[in-house]
């Protein structure tokens, strides 16, 4: 559940489909992003499941894999 939600969150944030991103693909290599479309998806990470992701570990969020683990860090 939490991947499909990222998913559309970066989806929306990037204007890439869905299909492209997977467990491995990394935000800066893969897909383009700069580190305020990082920042972009994190709030909406934060946003969207109700959770906050300290900043020390947002900077350590590589693949979407990781953010995925992030979530599941914040949601306990």
């Amino acid at each position: 559940m939490e991947f499909e939600k990222l998913q559309e969150i970066i989806a929306e944030v990037l204007n890439v489909e869905t299909d492209e991103i997977t467990m491995e693909t990394t935000f800066v290599e893969d897909l383009g992003a700069d580190s305020l479309d990082v920042f972009q998806i994190v709030m909406g990470i934060e946003e969207a499941f109700d959770i906050e992701i300290p900043t020390d570990a947002a900077e350590k969020i590589v693949t979407v894999g990781d953010a995925v683990e992030q979530i599941k860090n914040a949601i306990g």
